[in-house]
């Protein structure tokens, strides 16, 4: 079995990435399994940059497949805010609570039908001699008023989707699993990993 080695060590995001890659042929592995490995710089612009700066250095390092994945939060009525800074949006080391909280506080007197927004994630996957692919996936919501669910990570209880009426925070995470941005992003690397995998054997 392959190791795929995910240059995180978010545990909610590598938990939705092991659910959803569950099946594969891969065995995967984070940046836990790897304490040793060189501090990951995200000196990115954009989502997609930070993915492949987080694949190639990790993978130049182990010699071993790595998928590098940024992903974040863009508000229309906050310029696309807090984008590559959706993890630190309240500040360096911020929870989620923080960042929650700063979010609605900047949104305070911007009405829920003008609080659009989209999850995006940008994947970008490296064997340390080659950038392999770079793939995105995206999802579109609005803003609720306050916090609702318990699912999740990150924004999830505020990310509220028309169609079923919840946030994420509030949604089956079966749902979840096959309409979010990582899940859209995910479903095309899989057909990358297995391109890879024939043509490695």
């Amino acid at each position: 079995m392959t190791e795929l080695i995910v240059a995180t060590k978010n545990q909610g995001k590598l938990r939705e990435i092991k659910e959803l890659l569950s099946g594969s042929d891969f065995k995967v592995t984070s940046l836990s399994d790897y304490p040793d490995a060189p501090r990951i710089e995200e000196s990115g612009k954009t989502f997609a940059q930070n993915a492949i700066i987080k694949a190639v250095t990790v993978a130049m390092y182990t010699k071993k497949l790595t998928l590098g994945e940024d992903s974040g939060l863009q508000v229309k009525a906050l310029k696309n805010k807090p984008g590559i800074y959706s993890a630190r949006f309240a500040g360096d080391n911020s929870s989620d609570e923080e960042n929650n909280s700063k979010l609605l506080k900047d949104l305070k007197r911007t009405p829920f039908k003008k609080r659009q927004a989209r999850y995006r994630c940008f994947m970008a996957l490296s064997d340390g001699e080659k950038i392999v692919d770079v793939l995105s996936g995206s999802c579109s919501g609005l803003i609720a008023l306050k916090e609702k669910g318990t699912n999740g990570f990150g924004y999830d209880p505020l990310f509220y989707i028309p169609r079923y009426q919840k946030t994420f925070g509030e949604l089956d995470p079966k749902i979840k699993a096959k309409i979010s941005h990582r899940a859209r992003a995910l479903l095309k690397l899989t057909k990358v990993l297995k391109i890879y995998s024939k043509k490695n054997r």
